[in-house]
């Protein structure tokens, strides 16, 4: 058996996106994959992050927001920021193979901005909705689109 490779999701309040991400890698890539998420700061978990996910059949209702300081001493094989302003604040993790950023709209934030123009809930659930799908389609092309693979597993 190869080991897992070690991913970090990496966003600003380790709330909704980074949740997804490590909620949807545990579900399709679990076999090869060990998926952790944190965040630059703490907000705590997004409540309508957890229920669209349970509408995709994943349950994250579990999780907990974690600051990345609490991740210090793993090893990742790659850090992945899936916000811009994570990916501005990424701390240098000594031992990562790779750092990318794949960038996925803010669903609170396009709530919000419907909200204000008197979008009803479900139209402001559907920005929950599209950010999760698309964090699905990345996370199908992993470890792949990482150009990483279990075997090549660093063990530190």
């Amino acid at each position: 058996m190869n080991p897992k490779l070690k991913i970090l999701f990496l966003c600003t309040g380790n709330s909704c996106r980074s949740q997804m991400a490590e909620g949807w890698t545990r579900a399709l890539k679990g076999d090869l994959i060990e998926a952790y998420s944190a965040g630059v700061e703490t907000h705590g978990l997004n409540q309508t992050a957890v229920e669209v996910m349970a509408e995709a059949g994943v349950d994250i209702s579990g999780h907990r927001s974690k600051h990345l300081d609490e991740l210090r001493a793993i090893s990742f094989d790659a850090i992945i920021t899936v916000c811009d302003h994570a990916r501005e604040a990424c701390p240098f993790f000594p031992g990562a193979q790779k750092m990318l950023h794949a960038g996925f709209a803010d669903p609170p934030a396009m709530a919000r901005d419907l909200a204000a123009q008197g979008a009803g809930v479900e139209e402001q659930r559907d920005c929950y909705r599209r950010v999760r799908d698309e964090i699905r389609a990345y996370v199908e092309t992993l470890p792949e689109a990482l150009g990483l693979h279990p075997q090549e597993h660093h063990t530190s």
